[in-house]
């Protein structure tokens, strides 16, 4: 697993040589708050982290930040489950894990239109998929704009035959066609259409916004939100800081991902000007005025209907609302 760490930096002015830095080096380690974080390598999940590494903010808030990188939302979760990592940047497809109990979302992070359903060239609509295999990450939102395409044609993943696999694996089996067709998303995609140039996206998120928005969250560990509140809101604190600067510096944010993720700019670029960021005084005006429960039930209702959740935790119970407005 890759890991890149932001250190805390002390500075300390030594004003007498009886004075030992060792000691001042000491107490400022003491006074540090230590955190592991998680994150997709795509823009929208890393793209934060690399302006709280580029900007100081971790420093600033006195954060000692450990970064780790996942294919997608789910492992994350699972890693917080073993009590590897407090924190979580996560897709939609992954929010009914907290709908189920297994973390606690802390923040909104952006919508993201990056999702597709894609098809072999002589694939042409979703009806077309009956009985044939299909590729997706389970849990992730290739999964999500994978169920809610069949809903819309009147059909259910009874329909069809899925194949669970990797986001990585999906890129090989569609273009080997060992596949039909996958439920995923950019940039992957841009690296699939360089073997299958005329593949054919049958299903956006688009097609279903604003009734349902994709959204990207920011994840807990449920054991540190119930006994470190204070650890979230240093977090949400640099995080806010993050989510305000992406929106100001765009160009400049899309450069630090791909130094962050060394993935290609133009990848990178594509989906970044794909998404809906969020500054976050939207976001706490959203929290305030129950958009963002709106939301998340609206991900409740489908996980019951997609048959992966019977009784959801209501929003209020998987949104901690207020510590993001306190951070």
């Amino acid at each position: 697993m890759l890991t890149r760490r932001s250190f805390l930096k002390t500075g300390a002015v030594v004003a007498a040589a009886g004075v030992a830095m060792p000691a001042v080096i000491g107490r400022a380690r003491a006074a540090s708050t230590d955190m592991t974080i998680g994150y997709i390598a795509d823009f929208p999940n890393s793209s934060i982290l690399a302006i709280a590494e580029d900007q100081k903010m971790w420093e600033a808030e006195g954060v000692n930040a450990t970064t780790k990188v996942f294919t997608n939302g789910p492992i994350q979760i699972q890693a917080m489950g073993a009590g590897s990592l407090d924190f979580g940047t996560i897709g939609p497809g992954a929010l009914w894990l907290p709908a189920s109990g297994r973390a606690k979302v802390v923040s909104v992070n952006d919508i993201g239109f990056s999702d597709r359903v894609i098809a072999q060239p002589d694939i042409t609509s979703i009806e077309q998929l009956k009985g044939k295999k299909v590729g997706v990450p389970q849990g992730t939102s290739g999964d999500m704009i994978l169920r809610l395409a069949l809903k819309k044609a009147g059909m259910t993943i009874k329909d069809i035959d899925m194949v669970p696999m990797d986001p990585s694996t999906v890129v090989a089996a569609f273009a080997s066609k060992q596949i039909v067709a996958a439920g995923i998303w950019y940039p992957l995609i841009s690296v699939i259409k360089k073997q299958v140039p005329k593949l054919n996206e049958l299903a956006a998120n688009k097609d279903f916004f604003p009734e349902t928005s994709f959204i990207n969250t920011l994840v807990a560990r449920n054991e540190v939100v119930a006994q470190d509140p204070e650890k979230v809101k240093k977090f949400l604190s640099v995080m806010k800081k993050a989510l305000d600067w992406r929106i100001n510096n765009l160009d400049k944010a899309i450069d630090l991902t791909v130094a962050f993720t060394n993935a290609p700019k133009d990848i990178v670029a594509n989906v970044a000007h794909s998404r809906k960021m969020l500054t976050s005084a939207e976001l706490e005006k959203y929290t305030k005025d129950g958009t963002v429960d709106h939301w998340l039930q609206q991900f409740n209702d489908m996980f019951v209907t997609f048959g992966q959740l019977k009784s959801p935790e209501p929003p209020k119970k998987i949104y901690t609302a207020d510590l993001f407005l306190s951070a």
